[in-house]
């Protein structure tokens, strides 16, 4: 190994920062070096970071490994101290050209993220081996939701102007990309750090009509009491703007949202899941859900999964209630392990059956299918598609859904 590598784990923002990296680590020079971008959503993400490490040290014995990421930024010590780890470098120094240079062997440098005030513009051309591009409008969260880690690895909310957004866009599709995810840590919040506190659904249309080339547009998960009027007008009328909404929802009952600290109720989801039906009566939702979290009850549970039912969820991502040191959900009562497992499966059974019902719906339909490895893809939706018949990776081709498998829709050209 010669050239520096990059690993991610965790989310589309780090997919793009993974990107901005890599660009980095060439442009200095950088070689036998593998950089690993952590994750710390959840304890076990951080249990599978230092695994990754772990089993990369073993398969790569004579090369230097690299720390970053939310959980190098959270717990810096704690893989400073492991032996198969040379360097640790926090989420603000990853952003940095100057910190993959060979000659820079501080072995942790990590900063106070919380006094980060601005995101750097960074310009990437592309997204090795991907058809879909990722792109960061937005970093840090200001809320402290009681169960979340993450504001102390990204820092304060911090919104790119809407002209380096389009800029960037403007260089993937010129590239040839058909498809672009909005990303970030909160992307609801979007612009109330700029001047005018441009909200989220001025910067899409701006965006959209700033680059009329780009044929697909999507977004990465969106807090419910954050969703502008102009976004919910941008949905009606805008074809580009992909019929799929990923929601923070993370529960479905009063308390549970309360003890959470979120800012929305179980009615005002379902009233947001209906009027963005009356927009856009195709859209289809998915959402983050939390299962067992502390002092839920079986009645809070069974009402929070009737809530998720109202709402018309397709895609759901689960996770059971996972305690995260230093924040206040990890003080409060526990629901027993196995509770939270078996409340995990009762949701994803929910996810699995709606999922299913979904994509058998769709069997007859005309989807456009943007193409990706092995002649798979997505469709406006989001559904997951094969293809019967090679086409070009990257292109957006029409196919007739024939049947629904194991979830996954099968096409035809």
């Amino acid at each position: 190994m010669a050239e520096a590598k990059v690993v991610t784990l965790g989310c589309r923002l780090n997919t793009y920062e993974s990107e901005v990296i890599r660009d980095h680590a060439q442009q200095a020079g950088l070689e036998d070096t593998l950089i690993v971008n952590t994750c710390a959503v959840t304890n076990e993400a951080e249990r599978q970071a230092r695994q990754t490490i772990r089993r990369l040290r073993r398969e790569n014995p004579e090369a230097k490994i690299v720390v970053t990421g939310c959980a190098a930024q959270i717990d810096p010590d704690r893989f400073a101290a492991m032996d198969e780890v040379d360097r640790v470098i926090g989420n603000k120094e990853k952003m940095e050209a100057q910190s993959f240079l060979p000659e820079e062997h501080e072995p942790v440098v990590v900063s106070d993220i919380m006094q980060v005030k601005e995101t750097a513009h960074h310009l990437i051309g592309g997204f090795g081996g991907r058809a879909r591009a990722f792109v960061q409008v937005q970093q840090g969260c200001d809320h402290r939701c009681t169960f979340c880690i993450i504001p102390f690895g990204r820092g304060p909310n911090r919104s790119l102007p809407i002209g380096a957004v389009a800029e960037q866009i403007s260089t993937l599709v010129n590239n040839g990309f058909k498809e672009v995810v909005l990303s970030g840590v909160d992307i609801a919040s979007y612009g109330q750090d700029l001047p005018g506190k441009p909200p989220l659904g001025q910067m899409v249309r701006r965006l959209l009509n700033s680059v009329p080339g780009l044929e697909r547009l999507r977004l990465s998960s969106l807090d419910p009491a954050a969703i502008d009027p102009e976004f919910m007008a941008l949905l009606a009328d805008e074809p580009r703007l992909m019929p799929h909404i990923h929601l923070s929802l993370q529960a479905g009952d009063d308390m549970v949202l309360k003890r959470m600290k979120r800012r929305h109720s179980r009615g005002q989801v379902i009233e947001l899941c209906d009027a963005m039906r009356q927009a856009r009566p195709d859209v289809v939702f998915g959402a983050d859900l939390i299962a067992g979290f502390p002092t839920e009850t079986d009645e809070m549970f069974d009402n929070g999964l009737a809530c998720f039912e109202e709402c018309g969820l397709t895609f759901t991502h689960v996770f059971p209630y996972s305690p995260r040191p230093g924040t206040p959900a990890a003080s409060m009562p526990e629901v027993p392990k196995a509770v939270r497992k078996e409340r995990a499966a009762k949701v994803r059974e929910f996810g699995d059956k709606a999922l299913n019902s979904f994509l058998h719906s769709c069997i007859g339909d005309t989807a456009k299918v943007l193409v990706e490895q092995q002649s798979k893809g997505h469709t406006e939706h989001y559904a997951p598609i094969r293809l019967l018949t090679p086409a070009p990776e990257g292109e957006i081709i029409s196919a007739k859904v024939t049947a629904a498998e194991n979830g996954t829709l099968i096409g035809e050209i």
